[in-house]
């Protein structure tokens, strides 16, 4: 069972990505474990002390990919809709063009969230290449420059949503939706992702010699995103900087301090660098490890509660027990309200989800496709509370 999986030790899987990542390390040796729970803070100063802050008293609301469950994912429309519904953070998947930019995109292929089938111009751009261990063929990122990106328009992923803003937004830089953020009327953290970074070194080549990782951080640091966790640097500018790479986590933390977040997936499912699965890689002494450079994690939510065959919720693993245990934050994804993805256990309610998140299992963030409906659900709970 997976269960029973996730929490054996397996030494000699620390032995090889210990390996691993200390070969990707730059000298970075202090902890950045933080309390589970976030403290309450003030705002910061410069620009933004005239912003409302950053709430800080209730586990965060991430907007996955924006307001993606009304409007197309990673565009500047679901990402104002985000600020305006009530995100505390903004989260984007970050990639890289042909020509080297940095670009809010998802997937590795440009098939499912834009209108690149339909344009004969770019028909014989479709090729196979291995992503994550796997062969996908498709209309790959990274053989397009981006003023080619910049000609498409996105599309809704999801057949069963909204899809009349198919068409009209394009696909924007990591700049671009930095400036959405800074341009708010309120402090809004942003939480990029280092999407495919193994991928993204392989296929694209900077002038520079410079890696993906380096011109990640090297973005953040033009818009003067930098600071410990809850400092007031941080609070002034909030970021957290998310991979499914424990290596390009650590190459990370050798050029900054801004906080870092380990993504989860399936525990059977390998990482793109070191191989391995996150089952190994989330025991006990892997989260050890890797609490020296991350001050949390981003879990899959069926990683830490696992359904079961008839779609209700199995007894929860000791993944976030451990995590807070090390003073690790957890941030499961992805909450999604409609009944498609609910547990039966939810009785079709997603508030009752996010009330089983929080207050059962203790969570310290959810990334959400409805930022609105999680911002609805904590006022209530918190008048009810009052």
């Amino acid at each position: 069972m997976l269960l029973m999986c996730r929490r054996i030790v397996l030494r000699a899987g620390v032995v090889v990505i210990a390996a691993v990542l200390a070969a990707a390390a730059v000298a970075s040796g202090s902890a950045r474990g933080v309390a589970a729970r976030p403290l309450v803070g003030e705002g910061g100063g410069g620009a933004w002390a005239d912003r409302a802050p950053l709430q800080a008293s209730r586990p965060f609301n991430i907007a996955h990919r924006g307001s993606n469950g009304e409007l197309p994912e990673e565009t500047t429309a679901a990402y104002e809709r985000a600020i305006d519904e009530g995100a505390d953070f903004i989260e984007a998947d970050i990639e890289a063009t042909k020509d080297g930019h940095l670009v809010c995109f998802h997937d590795t292929t440009l098939d499912a969230t834009t209108d690149v089938a339909d344009r004969p111009e770019f028909a014989g751009r479709r090729r196979t290449l291995e992503v994550q261990w796997v062969n996908v063929t498709g209309y790959f990122i990274t053989d397009f420059t981006l003023a080619e990106l910049k000609t498409l328009r996105a599309k809704q992923r999801w057949d069963f949503r909204d899809k009349s803003h198919d068409g009209i937004s394009p696909i924007i830089t990591f700049e671009e939706f930095i400036n959405i953020a800074l341009n708010a009327k309120r402090v809004v953290g942003i939480y990029p992702e280092m999407k495919n970074p193994a991928f993204m070194n392989k296929h694209v080549q900077w002038a520079d010699g410079k890696k993906y990782e380096d011109k990640f951080i090297a973005t953040l640091k033009k818009y003067g995103y930098g600071g410990r966790y809850m400092s007031p640097e941080w609070r002034a500018k909030p970021v957290f900087v998310q991979s499914f790479a424990p290596t390009a986590l650590v190459r990370a933390a050798g050029l900054t301090d801004s906080p870092l977040v380990f993504l989860i997936d399936d525990v059977t499912v390998r990482t793109e660098d070191t191989n391995q699965s996150y089952d190994e890689i989330t025991s006990g002494e892997h989260l050890d490890y890797m609490s020296k450079y991350v001050v949390g994690i981003g879990p899959w939510k069926d990683t830490v509660v696992p359904p079961t065959k008839d779609n209700r919720l199995a007894t929860p693993t000791d993944l976030v027990a451990m995590a807070h245990a090390r003073g690790l934050q957890v941030h499961p994804y992805t909450y999604r309200n409609e009944n498609k993805f609910l547990h039966f256990n939810f009785r079709q309610d997603p508030y009752a989800e996010y009330d089983y998140w929080i207050n059962d299992v203790g969570v310290d963030g959810l990334f959400t496709d409805f930022p609105a409906s999680l911002r609805r659900f904590q006022e209530w709970t918190a008048k009810k509370k009052d």
